[in-house]
């Protein structure tokens, strides 16, 4: 694999083309002045919104702002993601963040003014003003909070409160992200350094048991250290959430975080139940975990080590978009020629080099088109993300391509079906393929760690997340034993008997950081298995599932998240498709033991 050094050396073709943006500085320079100017214009609407017409013509000009803003924002960051040490693209970000605050301040009085209003009259100014029958239904989807709202003052008084709120969390984040030292692990000369994160990612996959237990011991080290500072966090941010629902009238915290997606509580509950009720295959996973190892007794830091080794693939970037297409091709004709614009178009920027943002995404630029990063290291892991990413990429595109603005950017709900239901046919196509049996079993043991990680643990943290704040409503106590018995109890029921736990087990609820934005880690584990219920139906030659899935991929936010995934024939009200995509995985785990 070529190391590059700076930018410039790598191929034009593998770098991104932001003139798609804007081919020159001065372009940003004018439209930093407009979206200032249009600030200005909507600010003055603040007291005089008195019909329909003038709700409209604010409206419109909020949109046509957002439109400018965002590819204006667009442009900063990427620059930035570039090359992170370049002061210039800095200056460019900071002042596209210093516009999004003033662009917030112009509009910060309207939803208020729009909830303030009563039905009646709302729906009499759509009735009134024709321009307003293409927001009608996002000025509907606000209103829909009205119940959940606040007098003026009992508003004021909790956006005071909000800085103060978010204290829990960002203890945590200091304490997880700036404070914490980890232990000291043995390098090869047999010095003694300090464990990074980065290195407990490579050491906990060691072949070497005793690199992995060091390591783990080390990880977890600061963790029990602070355990009764970090409880302290989780406890009063869970209590704040459940206070929070409370005031703003909602069921429970759980109905809270639901409602802006529509989402009834029975989906989440059913992920869990349906989950538990068929985790034998989780169960015989961990046993052949054991016997693979040959070890006496399995610990938790011999979860993560590859149990196939001495398989090392070089798979290029030419090669590896080369499999992806062919990979796809049950998607149809249409689909690959969009993911070769992609390519043939310079959306894709390929290499690593000093100073580049680390990881992948996709963003996409409504109206324009995606923009996705790489960090391509020739190799299976990045033959996955790139097919993880094009399919972001394509649901973007597809859904700014068919719907009008106010409906192209889809839910983080579904945004991640798209990405692995390429992931799935990847790995189909790959088993198909491979006639090395060494292979073969390399693939299948990374789809089912993928599986383990992406559904299985999340699901035991969206568990993890009811059961504490069910406590928390009916005035329980969460402490540091509470979380201790209630984590060691959910990781035994989710990854069997098999495993004797060390001391630190129990403490594995101290180190998420997502427990601090509440009920969002079930979304990885609906959109996993919403995406391997697809991905099976469309290998299965099901004309009627690819068409709806196009479809879907097409709608953006036209409606509710479990609406869109109805029309695919994926209904989260009933325990179906969790159990169609449980079945996949108990294949997978059958087939990794017979071979």
């Amino acid at each position: 694999m070529t190391t590059y050094t700076n930018r410039k050396e790598i191929p034009l073709n593998e770098k991104w083309n932001l003139d798609d943006l804007y081919a020159g500085l001065s372009s940003w320079e004018n439209d930093y002045k407009q979206i200032e100017e249009m600030a200005e214009k909507l600010k003055k609407f603040d007291g005089n919104i008195v019909d329909g017409q003038s709700l409209y013509q604010y409206l419109k000009l909020s949109e046509e702002l957002s439109f400018v803003f965002n590819k204006l924002y667009a442009f900063a960051m990427l620059k930035v993601d570039e090359d992170t040490r370049e002061t210039a693209s800095q200056v460019l970000q900071d002042r596209a963040k210093q516009l999004s605050v003033k662009v917030s301040s112009s509009t910060s009085f309207f939803m208020p003014f729009l909830l303030s209003l009563d039905e009646e009259t709302l729906n009499h100014y759509i009735a009134s003003e024709e321009g307003l029958q293409y927001f009608k239904e996002d000025l509907l989807e606000s209103f829909r909070y009205k119940q959940h709202v606040l007098s003026k003052e009992q508003e004021e008084l909790l956006s005071q409160l909000g800085e103060a709120l978010s204290v829990p969390s960002h203890t945590f984040g200091m304490i997880n992200n700036a404070d914490i030292k980890f232990g000291e692990v043995t390098i090869d000369n047999g010095e003694k350094v300090e464990l990074t994160r980065g290195m407990y990612s490579k050491l906990i996959e060691d072949e070497d048991r005793e690199k992995r237990r060091e390591a783990y011991k080390a990880y977890y080290q600061p963790y029990v250290q602070l355990k009764n500072s970090i409880a302290s966090t989780l406890s009063a941010a869970i209590k704040n959430n459940v206070k929070l629902a409370k005031i703003r009238q909602y069921p429970s915290a759980l109905e809270k975080a639901l409602f802006g997606d529509k989402v009834p509580k029975e989906v989440y509950e059913n992920l869990i139940h349906t989950t538990k009720n068929n985790i034998a295959p989780m169960h015989r996973y961990t046993q052949i975990r054991k016997e693979k190892l040959m070890l006496d007794e399995l610990r938790q830091y011999d979860l993560s080590v590859p149990l196939v080794s001495g398989v090392k693939q070089v798979i290029s970037y030419e090669e590896a978009f080369d499999i992806m297409c062919k990979a796809l091709a049950p998607l149809g004709e249409s689909y690959i020629s969009i993911l070769k614009e992609f390519k043939d178009g310079r959306y894709i920027d390929v290499r690593e080099t000093p100073g580049k943002r680390s990881g992948a995404y996709n963003l996409g630029v409504y109206g324009i088109h995606p923009f996705i990063l790489l960090n391509h290291q020739d190799d299976l892991d990045s033959l996955f993300t790139l097919a993880h990413e094009c399919g972001h990429g394509v649901h973007s595109r597809l859904s700014s391509e068919h719907q009008p603005q106010i409906t192209a950017r889809y839910s983080i709900f579904v945004a991640e079906v798209a990405s692995t239901v390429n992931e799935v046919l990847l790995i189909n196509y790959l088993l198909n393929n491979e006639k090395n049996p060494n292979l073969r079993k390399h693939l299948l043991n990374h789809f089912i760690d993928q599986f383990k990680g992406t559904y299985f643990t999340q699901v035991m943290f969206a568990e993890f997340e009811m059961r504490t704040h069910e406590m928390a409503e009916k005035g329980q106590p969460l402490n540091v034993e509470v979380f201790n018995q209630l984590y060691e109890g959910l990781f035994r029921e989710y990854n069997g008997d098999e495993i004797v736990f060390d001391e630190e087990v129990k403490y594995g609820w101290s180190r998420i950081p997502h427990f601090y934005r509440p009920f969002y880690v079930y979304k990885y584990a609906t959109g996993f298995a919403s995406a391997i219920h697809l991905a099976t139906k469309i290998l299965e030659g099901d004309q009627q599932t690819l068409d709806s899935y196009i479809e879907f991929l097409k709608s953006g936010s036209s409606d509710y998240p479990l609406e869109l995934l109805k029309k695919t024939g994926v209904d989260l009200t009933t325990p179906y498709p969790i159990e169609n995509s449980l079945k996949r995985f108990g294949e997978l785990v059958e087939e990794f033991s017979q071979l």
